[in-house]
């Protein structure tokens, strides 16, 4: 693809955050990447043609799962086409010239503050700042040319605003990963390939509802045990509109064009009031 006819890529944050990261994983560097203030309008820029993908965090292996992304999947006719996962190495970042024990106030995206909390401490001289961005956050420190602050962002961040780290990978757990999917519109995603070879190395994605009686969900779920598919996550959240019922995300191995996997989605139809396939995409790394 020629760099006149770059894909433009949104993301939720700053230049330097995680989900930057993510885009070039999936996607390559020969991206233009368009960062954003909020989820909502990484969205609404995708679904308004600004952009042509999105790529957003479904799930951290500690903090839990996006639950806005999950919400937004529901209400918008885009598909996954695939999914990565970065690895979270929080870093703590200051002015060039800053020492440490010069710093009084650590800004960062909440998630990021309560994923070193040991760190803290360790410190107790330090007050954590929660702000809406972990590299907006080294911007901002940056711009204002703070000498009392730092920041908890990645290392790239520190490289994209001139500023230094302090002290680097001050994560409680170095086993902190962020899922990630690519999304495009419905009518602009790739059709799938026909199953073959490697079928475990495909997942696919979908929402569902059940009536709410008895063993619903315990049937629902069923039509893939039969099968032996193997279901990798399910996430329910709230109905709009139906106070305590529920809509079931889920995950699983497979492609849907594979016939056990179809036929578990056939019989889940039957059983369901509402289904819908999110994508079929490579599994992530």
């Amino acid at each position: 693809m020629g760099r006149k006819n770059r894909e433009r890529v949104a993301f939720q944050g700053e230049l330097g955050a995680f989900s930057q990261e993510a885009v070039y994983k999936l996607l390559g560097r020969d991206v233009e990447v368009v960062p954003l203030p909020s989820f909502q309008e990484v969205f609404q820029s995708l679904k308004r043609k600004r952009v042509d993908a999105a790529v957003v965090p479904i799930e951290n292996s500690l903090a839990g799962s996006v639950h806005e992304n999950y919400d937004h999947l529901l209400h918008y006719d885009f598909r996954i086409t695939g999914e990565t996962n970065v690895r979270i190495n929080h870093n703590l970042i200051a002015l060039p010239g800053v020492r440490f024990r010069q710093v009084r106030r650590v800004y960062s995206h909440p998630v990021a503050l309560g994923q070193c909390l040991k760190f803290f401490e360790r410190y107790p001289r330090l007050e954590k700042v929660p702000f809406y961005d972990t590299a907006g956050s080294v911007k901002m420190i940056v711009e204002q040319r703070l000498r009392d602050a730092a920041a908890i962002a990645s290392g790239v961040a520190a490289e994209i605003y001139g500023a230094r780290i302090l002290r680097r990978s001050i994560e409680d757990d170095r086993r902190n990963y962020t899922r990630f999917f690519l999304l495009r519109r419905a009518a602009d995603a790739p059709s799938m390939p026909r199953p073959a070879a490697g079928l475990d190395r495909w997942k696919t994605s979908l929402v569902f509802t059940t009536r709410n009686i008895p063993g619903a969900l315990f049937r629902a779920l069923g039509a893939f045990a039969l099968r032996d598919v193997n279901l990798t996550k399910i996430e329910s959240r709230p109905l709009r509109g139906k106070p305590w019922e529920y809509l079931f995300y889920l995950d699983l191995i497979g492609h849907v064009g594979e016939p056990r996997v179809r036929n578990a989605l056939s019989h889940l139809a039957e059983l369901a009031d509402f289904l819908r396939v999110l994508g079929c995409y490579p599994r992530g790394d």
